[in-house]
């Protein structure tokens, strides 16, 4: 439509991966805040903190000891969600519809250095990490009663992580959650439409377009997607088809590695401050059967909006109607991309 442009003027854009929409009004960024300013935390730490329930050689809450790891270290939660030795069961009474669900979920240690964050490691260390995730990926998913993986990480206090040192969760559920559930149907329909991958063909445009791009090396790509609905939310997306981890080589491995050590020094960069998000990897379910449709991808969700000390809050309208964002994922791809050193 004529004089209709996406930087002044409000939309929505379609999220191609859920089915779902975002409302983007950008002209809301100019309005002044009063709200809630978040307290900038203290960024030192030591390398070893005997309080910490995840250096090596202490105690974890549950009473077991660490081992003194070197590199990666991974164990089951103390306190998972989700039991593989659940008891089995079911309602279905009408409008009063139960299941129980069966899993594990396990903590891997990026790093024995309790000062750290994966924008302050080598990227030969985070590609030890990357190993790590292939490796629970493909053992947690041989497991019968495991249909799908879930990796993630929480970082920062703001995101609800209760412990700084270095480390991510997995997550192996019985049945196929929420949202990798919705990936899998519209990646599904748009494969069996168009006998390729979606997010391949949309990788392929993003590259033609290239206002959304924040990094690329050979192997891997780092942009803000079109429909994205926190103010500095990214995509991490390998530049060929590859529906797991466990389709990746050694030297795509060190890619991947590349590209998140890249992304997080990215994000320290833009408000001076380290970063928090909460990020997490969507492949391919671990059920039987062609997973060709899927394209691995990995998602960060940083909730910082105008400065590292105001966040972005979804209430109100979001919570009752749909996600809304304050400006465009071109600028914020901007500014990331600016941020990079």
């Amino acid at each position: 439509m004529q004089g209709f442009d996406l930087s002044d003027h409000s939309h929505r854009r379609l999220n191609i991966l859920t089915g779902e929409w975002v409302l983007v009004s950008p002209h809301r960024a100019k309005r002044p805040w009063q709200g809630q300013i978040e307290d900038i935390p203290a960024e030192t730490r030591p390398q070893y903190d005997p309080k910490c329930y995840l250096c090596p050689g202490n105690k974890r809450i549950g009473g077991e000891l660490n081992p003194s790891y070197e590199q990666v270290y991974v164990f089951d939660n103390d306190f998972g969600a989700l039991l593989m030795d659940s008891v089995e069961g079911e309602l279905n009474d009408g409008l009063f519809q139960a299941r129980s669900e069966r899993g594990k979920c396990r903590v891997l240690c990026f790093s024995p250095d309790h000062s750290l964050t994966l924008s302050g490691m080598s990227i030969e260390a985070i590609a030890e990490v990357v190993k790590a995730w292939t490796a629970e990926y493909e053992t947690l998913g041989a497991q019968e009663q495991i249909s799908y993986v879930q990796i993630f990480e929480n970082k920062g206090s703001i995101m609800g992580c209760s412990n700084p040192h270095p480390h991510g969760q997995i997550w192996a559920n019985q049945h196929v959650p929420v949202i990798p559930a919705q990936e899998d149907r519209e990646q599904y329909a748009y494969y069996a439409k168009n006998g390729r991958p979606m997010l391949v063909d949309y990788l392929d445009s993003e590259l033609e377009k290239k206002a959304r791009i924040v990094y690329l090396n050979e192997h891997f790509a780092v942009i803000v997607p079109f429909w994205a609905v926190w103010p500095y939310e990214t995509m991490i997306l390998p530049r060929q088809h590859r529906t797991s981890l466990s389709e990746l080589s050694s030297q795509e491995q060190l890619a991947y590695a590349d590209a998140l050590r890249t992304l997080s020094r990215a994000y320290d960069g833009l408000f001076n401050v380290s970063f928090p998000y909460s990020s997490g990897i969507h492949q391919a379910p671990t059920l039987a059967g062609d997973q060709q449709h899927w394209q691995m991808h990995m998602h960060f969700y940083p909730p910082l909006l105008r400065s590292a000390t105001v966040k972005k809050f979804m209430v109100g309208y979001e919570m009752m109607a749909n996600s809304q964002r304050d400006f465009g994922a071109e600028y914020a791809a901007k500014r990331i991309r600016d941020s990079i050193s």
